[in-house]
Protein backbone atom coordinates (compact mmCIF):
# COMPACT_ATOMS: atom_id res chain seq x y z
CA UNK A 1 0.00 0.00 0.00
CA UNK A 2 1.35 3.34 -0.84
CA UNK A 3 2.04 5.78 1.99
CA UNK A 4 0.38 8.79 2.48
CA UNK A 5 2.55 11.69 2.09
CA UNK A 6 2.73 14.19 4.96
CA UNK A 7 3.28 17.48 4.10
CA UNK A 8 1.87 21.15 4.78
CA UNK A 9 -0.26 22.20 2.06
CA UNK A 10 -0.85 25.54 3.35
CA UNK A 11 0.46 28.75 1.66
CA UNK A 12 3.99 29.97 3.12
CA UNK A 13 3.14 33.44 2.90
CA UNK A 14 -0.33 32.76 4.36
CA UNK A 15 1.32 31.41 7.13
CA UNK A 16 4.09 34.06 7.23
CA UNK A 17 1.78 36.43 7.95
CA UNK A 18 -0.30 34.49 10.17
CA UNK A 19 2.19 33.80 12.44
CA UNK A 20 3.74 37.42 12.64
CA UNK A 21 0.21 38.93 13.30
CA UNK A 22 -0.10 36.38 16.20
CA UNK A 23 0.64 37.86 20.00
CA UNK A 24 1.19 33.87 21.26
CA UNK A 25 4.43 33.60 22.72
CA UNK A 26 6.83 31.22 21.11
CA UNK A 27 10.80 30.05 21.34
CA UNK A 28 13.22 29.06 19.10
CA UNK A 29 15.44 25.72 19.72
CA UNK A 30 17.88 23.23 18.14
CA UNK A 31 18.94 20.22 18.60
CA UNK A 32 20.63 16.83 16.79
CA UNK A 33 21.76 13.37 18.02
CA UNK A 34 23.43 10.28 16.04
CA UNK A 35 21.90 7.50 16.40
CA UNK A 36 21.11 4.33 14.67
CA UNK A 37 17.95 4.97 13.15
CA UNK A 38 16.41 1.61 11.22
CA UNK A 39 13.24 3.01 9.36
CA UNK A 40 14.25 6.98 9.34
CA UNK A 41 10.28 7.39 7.29
CA UNK A 42 7.91 5.93 9.67
CA UNK A 43 10.19 7.78 12.10
CA UNK A 44 10.32 11.33 10.35
CA UNK A 45 6.34 11.00 10.02
CA UNK A 46 5.35 9.86 12.99
CA UNK A 47 7.37 13.56 14.27
CA UNK A 48 5.41 15.09 11.34
CA UNK A 49 1.76 14.08 12.99
CA UNK A 50 2.59 14.46 16.64
CA UNK A 51 4.28 17.77 16.30
CA UNK A 52 2.00 19.35 13.72
CA UNK A 53 -0.41 18.87 16.89
CA UNK A 54 2.02 20.71 18.70
CA UNK A 55 2.04 23.99 16.10
CA UNK A 56 5.95 23.16 15.30
CA UNK A 57 7.36 25.19 12.43
CA UNK A 58 11.06 24.64 11.25
CA UNK A 59 13.51 22.53 9.31
CA UNK A 60 14.55 18.81 10.54
CA UNK A 61 16.74 16.53 8.97
CA UNK A 62 16.20 12.46 9.36
CA UNK A 63 18.56 9.97 8.49
CA UNK A 64 19.72 6.84 9.28
CA UNK A 65 22.57 8.45 11.39
CA UNK A 66 20.23 10.36 13.27
CA UNK A 67 18.77 13.70 13.55
CA UNK A 68 19.14 17.51 13.05
CA UNK A 69 16.55 20.25 13.94
CA UNK A 70 16.11 23.14 14.32
CA UNK A 71 12.26 24.65 15.39
CA UNK A 72 10.33 27.08 16.60
CA UNK A 73 6.89 26.33 18.93
CA UNK A 74 4.22 27.83 21.26
CA UNK A 75 6.33 28.27 25.07
CA UNK A 76 2.80 26.57 26.48
CA UNK A 77 3.63 23.31 24.61
CA UNK A 78 7.12 23.14 25.44
CA UNK A 79 6.71 20.76 28.04
CA UNK A 80 4.70 18.68 25.55
CA UNK A 81 7.00 19.11 23.23
CA UNK A 82 10.01 17.78 25.21
CA UNK A 83 7.90 14.91 26.59
CA UNK A 84 7.35 13.85 22.92
CA UNK A 85 10.81 14.05 22.23
CA UNK A 86 11.75 12.44 25.03
CA UNK A 87 9.66 8.86 24.39
CA UNK A 88 12.39 7.87 22.08
CA UNK A 89 15.05 5.83 24.14
CA UNK A 90 17.93 7.66 22.00
CA UNK A 91 16.55 11.25 22.43
CA UNK A 92 15.75 10.70 26.30
CA UNK A 93 17.24 13.75 27.78
CA UNK A 94 18.58 15.46 24.73
CA UNK A 95 19.75 18.97 25.05
CA UNK A 96 17.61 21.46 23.79
CA UNK A 97 19.46 24.88 22.72
CA UNK A 98 17.15 27.46 23.23
CA UNK A 99 17.75 30.77 20.90
CA UNK A 100 19.05 33.72 22.73
CA UNK A 101 18.10 37.02 20.61
CA UNK A 102 14.21 35.33 19.70
CA UNK A 103 10.85 36.03 19.07
CA UNK A 104 10.08 32.54 18.61
CA UNK A 105 9.42 33.91 15.11
CA UNK A 106 12.01 32.32 12.90
CA UNK A 107 9.91 29.60 11.10
CA UNK A 108 6.65 29.58 9.07
CA UNK A 109 6.16 26.08 8.11
CA UNK A 110 7.28 22.34 9.26
CA UNK A 111 9.41 20.94 7.38
CA UNK A 112 11.07 17.25 8.03
CA UNK A 113 13.03 15.83 5.46
CA UNK A 114 14.37 12.32 5.06
CA UNK A 115 18.25 12.35 4.25
CA UNK A 116 21.31 10.16 3.42
CA UNK A 117 22.89 11.99 6.14
CA UNK A 118 21.96 15.00 8.74
CA UNK A 119 24.81 16.28 7.66
CA UNK A 120 26.60 16.59 4.22
CA UNK A 121 30.47 15.47 4.82
CA UNK A 122 31.30 14.27 1.72
CA UNK A 123 33.25 11.35 3.89
CA UNK A 124 32.84 7.60 2.73
CA UNK A 125 35.66 6.24 4.70
CA UNK A 126 35.62 2.29 6.28
CA UNK A 127 36.17 2.02 9.87
CA UNK A 128 35.46 5.95 10.22
CA UNK A 129 33.28 5.85 13.77
CA UNK A 130 31.11 9.02 14.44
CA UNK A 131 30.24 8.02 17.77
CA UNK A 132 33.89 8.22 18.70
CA UNK A 133 34.47 11.83 19.40
CA UNK A 134 35.88 14.44 21.25
CA UNK A 135 35.77 15.63 24.53
CA UNK A 136 33.26 18.27 25.73
CA UNK A 137 34.22 21.52 27.06
CA UNK A 138 31.88 23.87 28.39
CA UNK A 139 32.38 27.13 28.50
CA UNK A 140 34.56 27.54 31.57
CA UNK A 141 36.60 24.85 30.52
CA UNK A 142 36.89 26.64 27.01
CA UNK A 143 38.01 29.75 28.40
CA UNK A 144 40.66 27.94 30.25
CA UNK A 145 42.14 25.75 26.97
CA UNK A 146 42.13 29.19 25.56
CA UNK A 147 44.90 30.48 27.27
CA UNK A 148 46.95 27.23 26.82
CA UNK A 149 49.55 28.43 24.05
CA UNK A 150 49.27 24.52 23.01
CA UNK A 151 46.15 25.10 21.92
CA UNK A 152 44.31 25.66 18.56
CA UNK A 153 40.77 26.95 18.01
CA UNK A 154 39.41 26.21 15.06
CA UNK A 155 35.76 27.60 13.86
CA UNK A 156 34.10 25.09 12.18
CA UNK A 157 31.51 26.88 10.44
CA UNK A 158 31.42 28.76 7.06
CA UNK A 159 33.25 32.68 6.14
CA UNK A 160 30.14 34.04 6.14
CA UNK A 161 29.21 33.03 9.41
CA UNK A 162 32.56 33.33 11.03
CA UNK A 163 33.05 36.92 9.07
CA UNK A 164 30.28 38.60 11.74
CA UNK A 165 31.50 36.70 15.02
CA UNK A 166 34.23 34.01 15.74
CA UNK A 167 35.97 33.02 18.92
CA UNK A 168 39.43 35.30 20.07
CA UNK A 169 42.74 33.58 18.12
CA UNK A 170 40.22 31.17 16.01
CA UNK A 171 41.42 30.47 12.60
CA UNK A 172 38.62 30.87 10.56
CA UNK A 173 38.81 28.57 7.13
CA UNK A 174 37.58 30.46 4.31
CA UNK A 175 34.57 27.59 3.39
CA UNK A 176 31.66 27.87 2.05
CA UNK A 177 30.19 24.07 3.41
CA UNK A 178 31.38 21.69 5.94
CA UNK A 179 32.03 19.13 3.58
CA UNK A 180 35.09 21.43 1.97
CA UNK A 181 36.34 22.19 5.45
CA UNK A 182 37.25 18.88 6.61
CA UNK A 183 40.26 18.21 4.42
CA UNK A 184 41.23 21.77 4.16
CA UNK A 185 41.11 21.94 8.08
CA UNK A 186 43.16 18.87 8.11
CA UNK A 187 45.85 19.98 5.62
CA UNK A 188 46.57 23.19 7.63
CA UNK A 189 47.11 21.30 11.01
CA UNK A 190 49.15 18.36 9.38
CA UNK A 191 51.92 19.36 11.68
CA UNK A 192 50.21 19.61 14.18
CA UNK A 193 48.56 16.52 15.99
CA UNK A 194 49.98 16.84 19.12
CA UNK A 195 48.83 20.33 19.84
CA UNK A 196 45.08 20.68 21.85
CA UNK A 197 43.13 20.73 18.92
CA UNK A 198 39.51 22.76 19.83
CA UNK A 199 36.55 23.33 18.47
CA UNK A 200 33.54 24.56 18.12
CA UNK A 201 30.49 26.05 15.68
CA UNK A 202 26.41 27.11 15.70
CA UNK A 203 25.18 24.22 18.01
CA UNK A 204 27.59 21.55 18.22
CA UNK A 205 26.38 19.28 15.32
CA UNK A 206 29.62 20.27 12.92
CA UNK A 207 31.97 19.34 16.00
CA UNK A 208 30.78 16.39 16.92
CA UNK A 209 31.32 14.85 13.30
CA UNK A 210 34.14 16.67 12.82
CA UNK A 211 35.74 15.91 16.54
CA UNK A 212 35.40 12.34 15.53
CA UNK A 213 37.04 12.71 12.40
CA UNK A 214 40.18 14.17 13.43
CA UNK A 215 40.17 11.58 15.81
CA UNK A 216 40.01 9.11 13.14
CA UNK A 217 42.93 11.27 11.27
CA UNK A 218 45.53 10.82 14.39
CA UNK A 219 44.79 13.95 16.06
CA UNK A 220 45.72 13.63 20.00
CA UNK A 221 43.60 16.00 21.87
CA UNK A 222 40.89 16.60 20.26
CA UNK A 223 37.75 19.18 22.03
CA UNK A 224 34.91 20.48 20.80
CA UNK A 225 32.76 23.14 22.54
CA UNK A 226 29.56 21.68 23.87
CA UNK A 227 26.36 22.92 22.87
CA UNK A 228 28.23 25.55 20.33
CA UNK A 229 28.03 29.71 20.87
CA UNK A 230 24.74 29.47 21.59
CA UNK A 231 25.05 26.93 24.93
CA UNK A 232 28.74 28.73 25.64
CA UNK A 233 26.60 32.48 25.44
CA UNK A 234 24.02 31.29 27.93
CA UNK A 235 26.86 30.00 30.58
CA UNK A 236 28.69 33.24 29.99
CA UNK A 237 25.69 35.32 31.11
CA UNK A 238 24.60 32.78 34.26
CA UNK A 239 28.02 32.25 35.45
CA UNK A 240 29.50 35.84 35.18
CA UNK A 241 32.30 34.41 32.64
CA UNK A 242 34.61 36.38 30.24
CA UNK A 243 32.66 36.37 26.94
CA UNK A 244 35.87 35.15 24.55
CA UNK A 245 33.45 35.36 21.86
CA UNK A 246 33.06 38.60 19.38
CA UNK A 247 30.40 39.79 17.41
CA UNK A 248 27.65 38.68 16.15
CA UNK A 249 26.62 34.44 15.88
CA UNK A 250 24.89 33.68 12.31
CA UNK A 251 21.53 31.47 12.33
CA UNK A 252 20.34 29.79 9.29
CA UNK A 253 16.55 31.21 10.10
CA UNK A 254 14.54 34.48 9.21
CA UNK A 255 16.75 35.69 12.22
CA UNK A 256 20.05 35.58 10.15
CA UNK A 257 21.87 36.42 13.51
CA UNK A 258 21.75 37.03 17.08
CA UNK A 259 24.16 39.12 19.22
CA UNK A 260 26.75 37.48 21.53
CA UNK A 261 28.90 40.63 22.28
CA UNK A 262 28.37 44.31 21.41
CA UNK A 263 31.55 44.40 19.01
CA UNK A 264 30.80 44.62 15.17
CA UNK A 265 33.64 43.31 13.43
CA UNK A 266 32.90 43.45 9.87
CA UNK A 267 31.43 45.56 7.36
CA UNK A 268 28.80 46.65 4.78
CA UNK A 269 29.57 44.99 1.76
CA UNK A 270 28.44 48.29 -0.40
CA UNK A 271 29.39 50.84 1.37
CA UNK A 272 32.39 49.45 3.34
CA UNK A 273 31.12 51.22 7.03
CA UNK A 274 30.91 48.67 10.29
CA UNK A 275 28.39 46.21 10.06
CA UNK A 276 27.14 42.57 10.49
CA UNK A 277 23.59 42.53 9.39
CA UNK A 278 23.09 39.98 6.70
CA UNK A 279 20.46 40.14 4.03
CA UNK A 280 19.12 38.38 1.37
CA UNK A 281 18.97 40.28 -1.86
CA UNK A 282 15.04 41.12 -2.37
CA UNK A 283 15.61 40.27 -5.97
CA UNK A 284 14.13 36.72 -6.03
CA UNK A 285 16.12 35.53 -8.96
CA UNK A 286 19.40 37.17 -7.27
CA UNK A 287 19.11 36.44 -3.46
CA UNK A 288 22.56 36.38 -2.65
CA UNK A 289 23.18 36.56 1.05
CA UNK A 290 25.44 39.46 1.88
CA UNK A 291 26.04 42.22 4.50
CA UNK A 292 24.17 45.43 4.35
CA UNK A 293 23.78 47.87 6.69
CA UNK A 294 20.47 49.68 7.37
CA UNK A 295 21.63 53.04 5.26
CA UNK A 296 22.34 51.01 2.22
CA UNK A 297 19.35 48.64 2.76
CA UNK A 298 17.35 52.06 2.56
CA UNK A 299 19.41 53.54 -0.71
CA UNK A 300 19.40 50.27 -2.41
CA UNK A 301 15.44 48.94 -1.62
CA UNK A 302 17.43 45.54 0.26
CA UNK A 303 18.93 44.86 -3.03
CA UNK A 304 22.84 43.64 -3.19
CA UNK A 305 23.13 46.62 -5.97
CA UNK A 306 21.68 48.93 -8.67
CA UNK A 307 20.88 46.38 -10.80
CA UNK A 308 18.58 44.18 -9.06
CA UNK A 309 17.08 47.74 -7.31
CA UNK A 310 16.20 48.63 -10.66
CA UNK A 311 14.64 45.01 -11.14
CA UNK A 312 12.41 44.85 -8.72
CA UNK A 313 10.66 47.75 -9.64
CA UNK A 314 9.98 46.73 -13.42
CA UNK A 315 6.49 45.45 -14.08
CA UNK A 316 6.17 41.71 -13.04
CA UNK A 317 5.32 40.51 -16.50
CA UNK A 318 8.79 42.43 -17.24
CA UNK A 319 10.34 40.45 -14.50
CA UNK A 320 9.43 37.13 -15.64
CA UNK A 321 10.64 37.84 -18.95
CA UNK A 322 13.71 39.45 -18.24
CA UNK A 323 14.54 36.14 -15.90
CA UNK A 324 15.05 34.27 -18.68
CA UNK A 325 18.24 35.80 -19.71
CA UNK A 326 19.60 38.44 -16.69
CA UNK A 327 22.33 37.15 -14.31
CA UNK A 328 22.62 38.63 -11.24
CA UNK A 329 25.14 38.67 -8.45
CA UNK A 330 23.20 35.55 -7.02
CA UNK A 331 23.81 33.97 -10.61
CA UNK A 332 28.04 34.55 -10.32
CA UNK A 333 29.05 34.55 -6.78
CA UNK A 334 28.89 31.69 -4.41
CA UNK A 335 27.14 32.20 -0.85
CA UNK A 336 27.75 35.09 1.37
CA UNK A 337 30.93 35.78 -1.78
CA UNK A 338 29.54 39.11 -2.67
CA UNK A 339 31.50 41.64 -1.60
CA UNK A 340 31.06 44.87 -3.47
CA UNK A 341 32.04 47.79 -1.15
CA UNK A 342 30.36 49.87 -4.22
CA UNK A 343 27.51 50.10 -6.24
CA UNK A 344 27.77 47.15 -8.92
CA UNK A 345 26.92 48.60 -12.00
CA UNK A 346 28.66 46.16 -14.26
CA UNK A 347 26.19 42.86 -14.24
Amino acid sequence: MKRKKLINKVNKEELKQKMLESTEPRMTLSFYQYAKIEDPQTFRDQLFLEWSELEVCGRTYVASEGINGQVSLPKKNMEAFRTQLYQFPFLNGIRLNIAIEDDGKSFYVLKIKVKDKILADGLNEEGFDVTNIGKHLDAESFNQLAEDPNTIIIDMRNHYESEVGHFENAITPDVETFRESLPIIEKMLEDAKDKNLVMYCTGGIRCEKASAYYKYRGFKNVFQLEGGIIEYARQVEQNGLENKFKGKNFVFDDRLGERISEEVISNCHQCGEPSDRHNNCANDPCHILFIQCESCAEKYNNCCSDKCSDFIQLPEEEQLERRKTESFNGTKFGKGRYKAHRSDHSL
